[in-house]
């Protein structure tokens, strides 16, 4: 509604500038003027025009603002200044429409809408937490700007897939099989037996043995032979240590499923690293470049023997990157330890020498693929340009009932004749393996997201330089890195969660954990110690005496605490995460949002309460109620009359939800929305401590701002619901 004004104003002044003065001129952006008494509003295009027509702006303003008119929602024109057209808008019209189409009366149409669309699938990859331990607050900070880019996507009318990408094939993972077996001498069948063990936390019990394996490279520099051992083993995908390698990494992405379902996150593809593998998608794509001539093979110098690719469309070449937490650059030839950026980095030299040149190693001399080359094959497939796919398996089914499934090498159908074959469902041996449900259609994406950390900036620009020298530049161009920066924890923070800590570290900014030095602060042990922060809160302020209402309404505010903390900043922002300022129930929190929300719903409650024959007892009846008992021409009255301003100025911000979810779009930028939230739980708020709503004596009055309390609280609850925050009934 609100973006559809927008494109009608754009449109006719393109048609009007035509029509007096015989020129095309580009479409305008629309700005807005110092004061919604101004217009809410404005064109400056005049401007730009005085060049070309040679005559002074306002005159051509004056020109076009008599013929301007009529524009639906558009109740007048106005010039301004030396040239400034403002438009006027119909604030009863515009305020009708917003609360049918806040209420579900109506359907928002135009540039955002399902319709516009149509063929356009985004893939979006994000959380790809290697599958070794517990998942930490990084990887919170990586989901939860994944899933509500999603949700803002999907709000928008776009057809979203999520993929969440499982390096189960690398040094992580083979890290933990060597403490499995050199270090705890544990074979298969105890394996088994330990992870479904109730008194073990299997993913806790890798993080602690990670930390110990890294203690063992430490101590004895050969032992990282014995990493080379299990990667050679699990790329291969056969004996005692590949099937460790299996038990585990499907055991800890299980658990990595349960963590994020803990804060409202959940995928539809699992994409595994040993099947890119096992399924030759790196054969196909190798055979690819070298057909395009996108990779040559070096006869001498220092890259001799290896297949290399030019980076001439890499763009900015970047650092070395340190190795990050999401989506670790496995080294399959690793035996050489190296030390960047402070951490234990095993991998061999061509896999960091040659992010400064020209060049980058896609294939070693010895014959193993770098990381960026399996990434490379993996982005082919994410566009469907490699001729080849998956098979597939359910994998888990949340308690929504929304199904997520992971690639197998079972059932493998062909992308480009669209061929797919039932999928077989995993039982305890292959011949127990029944026929499962048909799986939707995987990849072949339009534009496709990588929701990675700012550090591997570099691996990613390699990535779309390949796509380019294979001459897939569309697909390149949409390609986005959607990069962040890491998360720590502010000193007290890290104190709170049991870490101890030096007099200099407490005055630092934050506190950097290292999961190999076994420092993290695991995600379920921060999102329990939120939960029973917020319990007592609710306890506190006797929200309820339901003791599952009260265990219900910790975890959403506990949840909302967390997200809306790392979502209010940008994502090139360093975080420091702390408690107390995340649990406020007052200043920017998502706490605070909640309860401007349940304010609202309060408000309605007693008035309800008050007036039985308001009856909410169908969904939408009070808003239906509503609409019917406050006419346009009310509306009209009340924006015009002494606190008309402020009234319009809060329904005029609560028509800007969708606008504020484009932005947030194009910009990659989930903050503007969670700023924008919070600038209309202020408004909102602000309203309430100015009027009685439930003692105003005026009946017509009290039905005005009943419909202004109810546009701007769905408004809220909507944009709650795209940052992933649920709103208990009671706060």
């Amino acid at each position: 509604m609100y973006l559809e004004l927008h494109q009608k104003i754009r449109d006719r002044f393109v048609e009007v500038v035509r029509q007096v003065f015989g020129v095309d001129t580009r479409v305008p952006a629309l700005g807005y003027p110092p004061s919604v008494e101004m217009g809410e509003l404005s064109i400056t295009s005049c401007f730009e025009l005085a060049k070309q027509l040679r005559q002074p702006p306002r005159k051509i303003a004056e020109q076009l603002a008599a013929r301007l008119l009529p524009i639906e929602g558009v109740e007048r024109v106005s010039i301004a200044g030396a040239g400034y057209i403002n438009f006027h808008l119909d604030r009863a019209s515009l305020a009708v429409n917003l609360f049918r189409l806040r209420t579900g009366l109506e359907r928002e149409s135009g540039a955002g809408s399902r319709e516009s669309q149509a063929g356009v699938k985004v893939l979006v990859e994000h959380t790809s937490i290697n599958p070794n331990k517990a998942a930490h607050i990084g990887h919170l900070r990586n989901a939860v700007l994944g899933d509500t880019f999603v949700r803002l996507l999907r709000f928008r009318g776009r057809h979203v897939e999520v993929q969440n990408y499982i390096d189960n094939t690398g040094v992580q993972v083979a890290d933990v099989v060597v403490g499995f077996v050199h270090v705890e001498r544990k074979g298969v069948e105890e394996m088994r037996r330990l992870i479904v063990d109730p008194a073990v936390r299997f993913d806790y019990y890798c993080w602690d043995l990670y930390a110990r394996v890294f203690q063992l490279y430490e101590s004895d520099k050969e032992a990282l032979a014995l990493r080379g051992e299990a990667l050679k083993a699990i790329e291969e995908g056969h004996g005692e240590l590949a099937a460790i390698a299996g038990l585990v990494s499907t055991a800890i992405v299980r658990k990595h499923l349960e963590t994020m379902w803990r804060v409202n996150v959940r995928y539809d593809l699992l994409v595994q690293e040993s099947e890119i593998l096992r399924l030759d998608f790196w054969k196909s794509a190798f055979a690819l470049m070298k057909e395009t001539g996108a990779i040559r093979y070096e006869e001498s110098g220092k890259n001799r023997g290896c297949w290399v690719m030019s980076l001439e469309d890499a763009g900015e070449r970047s650092a070395p990157p340190e190795p990050s937490a999401e989506r670790e650059a496995p080294h399959p030839s690793a035996a050489v330890p190296s030390e960047v950026g402070g951490l234990g980095y095993a991998g061999p030299p061509d896999e960091l020498e040659d992010e400064g040149e020209d060049v980058k190693i896609i294939v070693r001399s010895n014959g193993t693929v770098t990381y960026v080359g399996k990434d490379i094959a993996y982005h082919l497939w994410k566009f469907g340009l490699l001729g080849k796919d998956f098979g597939y398996e359910p994998l888990h089914t949340y308690p929504d009932g929304h199904q997520a499934w992971r690639t197998t090498v079972e059932g493998v159908g062909n992308s480009e004749s669209g061929i797919r074959t039932a999928t077989l469902q995993s039982g305890s041996d292959p011949e127990s393996r029944v026929p499962g449900p048909e799986p939707p259609p995987f990849g072949r994406a339009s534009v496709a997201y990588a929701v990675i950390d700012t550090r591997q900036a570099y691996l990613q620009n390699v990535v779309r330089a390949a796509l380019h020298a294979l001459g897939y530049d569309e697909q390149a161009s949409n390609l986005h890195h959607f990069a962040y920066e890491v998360v720590g924890l502010s000193p007290r923070c890290a104190e709170e969660m049991g870490l101890e800590l030096r007099d200099e570290e407490r005055q630092r900014t934050y506190i950097e954990v290292s999961g190999r030095k076994g420092l993290g602060v695991k995600a379920d042990d921060l999102i329990e110690q939120l939960v029973n922060k917020a319990a007592q809160e609710v306890s506190s302020r006797e929200m309820t005496e339901d003791p599952a209402e009260r265990d219900a309404y910790a975890r959403m505010i506990a949840v909302a605490a967390l997200r809306y903390f790392l979502l209010k900043f940008t994502r090139r922002s360093i975080i420091a995460f702390d408690f107390k300022e995340a649990l406020a129930f007052e200043g920017e929190t998502g706490p605070y949002l909640q309860y401007s929300v349940v304010r609202a719903s309060n408000i309605f409650r007693k008035f309800q309460e008050a007036h039985p024959d308001w009856s909410v007892s169908a969904p939408g009846h009070i808003s239906n109620q509503i609409s019917s008992q406050v006419s346009p021409d009310e509306l009209r009255a009340f924006f015009s009359g002494e606190d008309g301003r402020s009234w319009w100025e809060m329904t005029w911000l609560a028509a800007q939800l969708e606008l504020s979810a484009d932005q947030a779009i194009e910009g990659q930028e989930p903050a503007v929305l969670a700023k924008y939230a919070f600038r209309l739980a202020q408004a909102f708020n602000n309203f309430y401590h100015h009027h009685r709503i439930l003692s105003e004596p005026d009946a017509a009055r009290q039905r005005f701002l009943l419909h202004l309390v109810y546009t701007v609280s769905e408004t809220l609850r909507r944009a709650l619901d795209l940052l992933g925050i649920e709103v208990p009934e009671r706060m």
